[in-house]
């Protein structure tokens, strides 16, 4: 509201989320978003993509700290590489429109805290785990812009600086990886900071199956019950819906 100059105004705003809380997904950030967009078609729609995501990054440093790696997204649809910070450099990844692309989300009945997940982060690193890491990250937008589901799946799967310190502190994870691989899922990691799994696919179909495999292994492995869904890749962003005039 700063931004559109709007000082005379207040605003009560009703969520209505379908995001379970504190589960790796970007729940913070997917409020963020509908917030900032829905107050900007308010009033007019005078803000840009790049002034939304400032609007949600101070809503995001308020709840998970100040990082775009949800809020950008969520605002501008697809995958977005954020190269600095100071200033703010945003750099959209269009995945190819003819072709898909499938996340299977499975959310355990289980809390990890984002401050236990990063405080689980090593303070160092071995310089050959760098090397290998930022070699996953060319490969994964190499395989954005062409499309490449299943390079994109083994890059997400190939981490190891941050996967290996997280997963031993969601039960069962290593197991549900293994089940969703099994099942022909592309590549299977930790959803943010947990404990949501996501699996890559190229076909709605395939991933109901791999979910439910997923879902098996939470319970076998790690005695804990999920759900799974399959979500296809946004390549808009937030938008508005619909909207009604009413005194």
């Amino acid at each position: 509201m700063k931004m559109l100059g709007i000082r005379s105004v207040g605003l009560s705003l009703a969520l209505h989320k379908g995001l379970p809380l504190g589960s790796g997904l970007g729940s913070s950030a997917a409020s963020a978003a509908a917030a900032a967009v829905a107050v900007n078609e308010i009033f007019g729609r005078k803000l840009g993509d790049k002034e939304l995501v400032l609007a949600g990054l101070e809503s995001e440093a308020k709840v998970s700290g100040y990082h775009a790696d949800n809020i950008a997204p969520a605002i501008m649809g697809g995958f977005v590489l954020i190269r600095s910070y100071d200033p703010l450099d945003l750099k959209p990844l269009r995945f190819p429109a003819e072709k898909d692309l499938f996340f299977v989300l499975v959310s355990p009945e289980f809390q990890a805290p984002t401050k236990k997940m990063r405080a689980a982060l090593p303070s160092e690193i071995p310089m050959v785990h760098h090397v290998w890491n930022s070699s996953q990250v060319a490969a994964l937008v190499a395989a954005v812009l062409e499309g490449d589901a299943a390079m994109l799946g083994r890059a997400l799967s190939a981490d190891k600086v941050v996967e290996p310190k997280r997963a031993p502190l969601i039960p069962g994870m290593e197991a549900v990886k293994k089940a969703a691989l099994e099942a022909g899922a592309f590549g299977c990691t930790i959803s943010g900071a947990g404990p949501t799994a996501v699996a890559v696919i190229d076909s709605a179909e395939m991933g109901k199956e791999i979910g439910q495999r997923m879902v098996e292994a939470f319970f076998k492995a790690g005695n804990l019950k999920s759900t799974a869904s399959v979500t296809k890749l946004d390549k808009v962003g937030a938008r508005l819906v619909s909207s009604s005039n009413s005194d």
